[in-house]
């Protein structure tokens, strides 16, 4: 194989929530008939990227696994067991994502194993872990992007309660009050979650009447009325007065790590994450839910949100710091000047967002145009590499072997 980057040919996932546009556009296309949700960039055996060596598109993963040291690097390749330890995607997303969480380490094998031993098909509806590994992930907003992230603090969230839902969960808000640390929210919850049908439905119809009735007062209510709408029957439409509830701005992030309650609601983004498949649900959903796995994972300690903006790592370059040992993800801005790579120690992969560069390696004279929807892989045996034009291209790399 030859030393030198390799451009990508990316899988679209057509998930119902996707858009008609965003990713379209990003690539050059035009506007589908199928909602696109979704670009994924690595290996994942679900859908890996294919890569154009030697005159032909080949699977990434088969690639790493007849060359394993030569892309990913030694280190990597030992830590990680000759696979890329992230995953990369574009997510455009027109509709709610479901509300969900990651387990840890720990609970992936564990739960993993388990599923194993009790026979259930890794295709199975009721399966809650598809992998033995946990699923930390970042998402860097390139458009205006609503997401709830995390138990918000409990006065806040006993304040909306009590405009919501003050007659039917009246004990259960009380009780909350009272109890305002994650011993009591995790009890409050489970209740919430364990609730007979007939109760859930007197709460959802409170709720959603009180949210339309004060739509105007905030973002709150007006996401309850939407999500609502889409699904009438999910005790999940109370998440955006559990969750925090954020709008990004282009360039603003967020870091998920295990066991954050999350849900994507609206908008254009950069995600990276551990190369995981684990999802456990909590609603706002059609699919397998259980509450009782669910709650094992559920980091219940309340908290507020904290928004990432990019710490400059190096002329051009500006890094989301993360705690992942998986991934790092950074933005290299070039407006007519260049951009030069720190030693490359594992792999990398480049995505062109906007604007047009030229990419040069090592000490080579050849060189690789890099436009508006392009994506490269920089296998780990590239010492450095350098790029020149004007673009803004979001990197992934292996999250220990990158400065914060």
């Amino acid at each position: 194989m030859e030393t030198k980057p390799l451009r990508l040919k990316n899988i679209i996932q057509d998930y119902p929530w996707g858009s008609y546009t965003f990713i379209q556009d990003l690539l050059g296309e035009a506007q589908t008939e199928t909602p696109w949700a979704e670009l994924w960039m690595g290996d994942h055996p679900k859908a890996p990227s294919k890569v154009w060596v030697n005159g032909q598109w080949q699977p990434l993963d088969v690639l790493i696994a007849r060359n394993p040291e030569q892309i990913l690097g030694p280190e990597t390749a030992r830590r990680f067991n000759n696979t890329l330890p992230y995953l990369f995607k574009v997510l455009a997303a027109q509709q709610p994502l479901s509300l969900q969480a990651h387990p840890n380490a720990e609970q992936a094998k564990n739960g993993f194993d388990r599923e194993i031993h009790e026979g259930i098909a890794l295709t199975a509806e009721n399966r809650n872990f598809k992998d033995d590994r946990h699923k930390p992930e970042c998402i860097c907003a390139l458009t205006p992007f609503w997401a709830l992230k995390g138990f918000r603090p409990i006065s806040e969230m006993v304040d909306l309660f009590c405009v919501a839902c003050p007659e039917t969960l009246a004990d259960a808000i009380e009780y909350l009050n009272q109890n305002p640390h994650a011993n009591g929210l995790q009890r409050f919850f489970e209740a919430l979650m364990t609730l007979p049908e007939k109760k859930i439905q007197r709460v959802i119809g409170e709720t959603a009447a009180n949210a339309i009735a004060n739509q105007e007062r905030n973002n709150e209510f007006q996401w309850i009325k939407t999500l609502h709408e889409l699904y009438p029957q999910d005790i999940g439409i109370l998440s955006p007065i559990l969750l925090n509830l954020v709008c990004l701005q282009p360039g603003e992030a967020l870091f998920l790590n295990s066991g954050d309650m999350h849900a994507y609601l609206d908008g254009a983004g950069i995600e990276i994450m551990a190369n995981s498949d684990n999802v456990l649900r909590g609603g706002l959903t059609t699919k397998h839910v259980e509450v009782e796995e669910l709650m094992r994972v559920l980091n219940f300690i309340p908290h507020s949100l904290d928004i990432l903006t990019p710490k400059t790592g190096g002329a051009c370059e500006a890094v989301y710091p993360t705690p992942a040992s998986e991934f790092s993800l950074s933005v290299i801005g070039v407006n007519d000047g260049h951009y030069q790579s720190r030693q490359v120690n594992g792999p990398e992969i480049l995505l062109c967002t906007e604007g047009q560069a030229e990419i040069r390696w090592n000490t080579s004279d050849e060189s690789l145009t890099i436009r508006k929807g392009n994506s490269l892989l920089v296998p780990a045996a590239i010492n450095n590499y350098r790029i020149s034009g004007q673009s803004r291209i979001y990197k992934a790399a292996v999250g220990d072997l990158e400065p914060a």
